[in-house]
């Protein structure tokens, strides 16, 4: 008996102990309160909520967390130049396609650095926890992790269901052939300036990724093969450009210079019934403040193509510039767990952002209060392609791609001339790489 009751003090003294030591994020944060780290947002509603959530992360720790809002077609050559400038940058966001770039070049820290520190690393940071393709596709190179998934999205259809009940749809199209033939001629009337579709593609990286890139996929094409050769001027690669410029018909005049914000309002004011874009702009939808249909809101993945479902893949992930001081980078890495972590995710996801973890969408009651979770969730679990190489040479292929794909939907240039001339130079930047002599490394 005396031995029973022996073990059990020292089971509780144990774990009372242990309970004493359980990591904080103030404890973490104590030996860095008064310091100020950097950061560059996006005028998105991601960042926003970010915001939003700030104060209490500031609160907690006593760090103070400045950021800058950058439009999002200059983050790159701003971050770029203040990886070697004096001024200041600590939390790094890397697109998808910046990552083989910023990784490459030595510029970010591996989370190592911090998850192998216990002072640093909160033990339910569940790496597990976000969706696997989050985390490889933004975080990740070369089989390290560098950054932590934030603000990502999944391409879906967002449309205006009493546009599409007045012209006889009860759903929406299931295929982009479908939404071509049978839906674009009677949601159309350009004597009222109504539009079936709008597709944002204004030149540069909107063009290159939201628009030239989201046609390949569907049809069984790609930019590339797997030698690394352009594969554009292939049959299916061929059939989905040329789909995107007969849907041209059905948009609205001046579509080339349509940006996020732009598709997203001609949606929001009943200019057009359909849209393909971010999972992060369901909020900006809902918002009446925004937006004129938000009892006539709705959601569903991206139509399938001849290939099957191939959505567009776009966000970002938080990460630590190496270039740092020692303090900064660890009150960077604080700030970034934080925000991504499992305990966030819902306040997160009700501030308008959209998390990257998993277990946030699997309540009941988040899958009813947003309709834009259960398509998403389908397109991140089903696999979608590496529709954008994520190699260092990107940021120039896209210039490429941008200034040809323009030129094609402007009719300045054909369908296969235009993807003849983007595979060409595209190959020249390769191969002045070391792609094609066995020099680098091919790694997407």
């Amino acid at each position: 008996m005396k031995k029973l009751v022996w073990n059990a003090l020292a089971l509780s003294v144990a774990l009372g102990s242990g309970a004493a030591q359980a990591w904080t994020l103030e404890e973490a944060a104590a030996p860095y309160k008064g310091t100020e780290i950097k950061a560059i947002f996006l005028d998105r509603p991601g960042y926003a909520a970010a915001i939003k959530l700030l104060p209490e992360f500031e609160k907690k720790t006593g760090i103070k967390v400045n950021y800058e809002i950058i439009p999002y077609e200059n983050t790159r050559e701003q971050e770029v130049l203040r990886f070697s400038s004096a001024e200041p940058l600590d939390v790094v966001l890397t697109d998808v396609v910046w990552i083989g770039e910023f990784a490459g070049n030595g510029w970010l820290e591996p989370i190592t650095t911090f998850t192998k520190d216990a002072k640093l690393a909160d033990p339910d940071l569940k790496l597990d926890g976000f969706f696997p393709i989050l985390l490889e596709s933004f975080g990740s190179w070369d089989n390290q992790t560098y950054g932590l998934p934030f603000d990502n999205y999944s391409g879906l259809l967002f449309y205006n269901k009493c546009m599409l009940k007045d012209a006889g749809f009860d759903k929406p199209p299931a295929t982009w052939d479908e939404l071509l033939k049978v839906y674009a001629p009677k949601l159309t009337d350009k004597s009222k300036d109504r539009y079936a579709y709008a597709l944002q593609s204004r030149r540069g990286e909107t063009q290159s990724a939201d628009s030239f890139m989201r046609f390949l996929w569907p049809f069984g094409g790609s930019l590339l093969d797997a030698n690394f050769k352009s594969n554009l001027n292939s049959k299916a690669s061929q059939e989905g450009l040329q789909f995107r410029q007969d849907l041209m018909k059905f948009m609205p005049p001046g579509i080339v210079d349509y940006d996020h914000n732009e598709a997203v309002n001609a949606l929001a004011q009943g200019k057009v019934a359909m849209i393909t874009e971010w999972s992060a702009f369901y909020s900006t939808l809902a918002d009446p403040a925004k937006s004129k249909i938000t009892d006539c809101l709705a959601v569903a993945t991206e139509p399938k193509g001849p290939a099957g479902l191939k959505p567009a893949l776009g966000g970002f992930s938080l990460g630590v510039n190496a270039n740092s001081g020692d303090k900064q980078k660890a009150a960077a890495w604080l700030f970034i767990q934080w925000v991504t972590s499992e305990a966030m995710a819902k306040p997160y996801l009700e501030a308008g952002g959209v998390s990257g973890r998993m277990s946030v969408y699997k309540d009941p009651d988040v899958q009813k209060k947003y309709p834009f979770v259960q398509p998403m969730v389908t397109s991140w679990e089903g696999g979608v392609p590496d529709y954008r190489p994520r190699f260092p040479q990107w940021p120039e292929i896209s210039e490429v791609v941008g200034e040809n794909g323009t030129s094609i939907m402007l009719g300045k240039s054909s369908v296969e001339a235009g993807a003849k001339a983007i595979g060409s130079k595209m190959e020249d930047i390769l191969k002045k790489a070391g792609y094609y002599d066995g020099k680098v490394k091919l790694l997407k």
